[in-house]
C-alpha cells in the first residue's frame, strides 16, 4: 500500500500546483494508477479544495502583479508624468497628477469621460496626463496617430477640447473621424498630414506600449494615481478619493 506521505505528494502533483519529476518517477505503474483513483475520489468528495486552491492562486498572482506594478511605477515615474510625448491637460503645474491610459474606441473610456471632466473642472490643482493606448483595433491606432499629430498644434485646453470631441464621437472611431474632429478644432490640415508622418507619432505609441507592458495593463481606461494603478471606469468618487489621499498622506490609500 502507498504510504500517506507519498499520497500527499501525489495530490500536489495531480493538482498541478508544483512540478517534481523526480518524485513522480518513484512510483510504479500500479501505484500511479492507485494514486489517480485516490485523487479522483478525494476531489469528488471534497471539491471545495479546488476552489480554495484556485482562490489561493489568484491571491498569489494578484500579489505578484501588485509588486510588479509597484516596481514599474518607481522605475518609470518620469516617463509616466513628465514625458515629452504625453498630452498634458488640466493644470500642468498641479501638485497632484492623474495619468490615464485610454483608447478612442473604448466604451468605458467614453463612459468615464464626464468623471474626468468634472475632476478637471473642480480641481484647479490637478495635472492630467493622457496616454494613447490603442488596443481595440486598426481604427484605434489611426485615431491615436491623428491625435498625437494634433498635439503638435494644440496644447492644454485646446487639445482637451479636441480630445473630448473625438472621444465623445458615437460609433467606431478611425482616421476619418479623427481628421474631422481635428478640422473642427481649427487644426492646419496640411501641417497635420506632415506631422502624422513624423517620428514623434511612432515614438509616442512605442513609449505608451512600453509603459503598459511594464505595468501589465491589458485594457482601458487604466489610471495611475500616486503609487497605485486603478483599472477600469471606477467612477468619480473613487478616483477623487485617491487623489485626496495623495494630498493627505502621499499615497493613493492612506492608513
Amino acid at each position: 500500500m502507498v504510504v500517506i506521505s507519498r499520497i500527499a505528494a501525489a495530490l500536489v502533483l495531480a493538482w498541478g500546483l508544483v512540478s517534481v519529476p523526480a518524485l513522480a518517477q518513484d512510483f510504479s505503474a500500479p501505484q500511479k494508477k492507485q494514486i489517480e483513483e485516490i485523487v479522483r475520489d478525494y476531489l469528488l468528495t471534497n471539491p471545495e479544495i479546488l476552489r480554495d486552491a484556485y482562490a489561493a492562486l489568484e491571491t498569489k498572482q494578484a500579489r505578484a502583479e501588485a509588486e510588479q506594478r509597484s516596481g514599474a511605477l518607481k522605475t518609470y515615474s518620469d516617463l509616466l508624468t513628465k514625458s515629452p510625448y504625453q498630452a498634458n491637460v488640466g493644470n500642468p503645474k498641479g501638485k497632484v497628477t492623474l495619468v490615464e491610459f485610454f483608447d478612442y474606441n473604448c466604451g468605458y473610456c467614453k463612459q468615464a469621460l464626464p468623471d474626468l471632466q468634472r475632476l478637471i473642472k473642480e480641481d484647479a490643482d490637478l495635472h492630467v496626463v493622457l496616454k494613447d493606448f490603442p488596443v481595440l483595433g486598426p481604427g484605434s491606432v489611426e485615431a491615436a496617430q491623428v491625435a498625437i499629430a494634433v498635439k503638435k498644434q494644440l496644447q492644454g485646453e485646446k487639445f482637451w477640447a479636441f480630445h473630448v470631441k473625438l472621444l465623445g464621437t458615437r460609433g467606431q472611431v478611425g482616421k476619418a473621424q479623427a481628421l474631422a474632429a481635428a478640422r473642427d478644432s481649427g487644426v492646419d490640415m496640411d501641417k497635420l498630414a506632415k506631422d502624422m508622418e513624423g517620428p514623434e507619432v511612432q515614438a509616442t505609441l512605442q513609449e505608451s506600449a512600453k509603459l503598459a507592458d511594464a505595468l501589465n495593463l491589458t485594457g482601458t481606461p487604466t489610471y495611475v494615481v500616486g503609487d497605485e494603478v486603478v483599472v477600469g471606469a471606477v467612477g468619480y468618487g473613487q478616483i477623487k478619493g485617491k487623489l485626496d489621499n495623495v494630498r493627505k498622506c502621499g499615497k493613493a490609500t492612506c492608513g
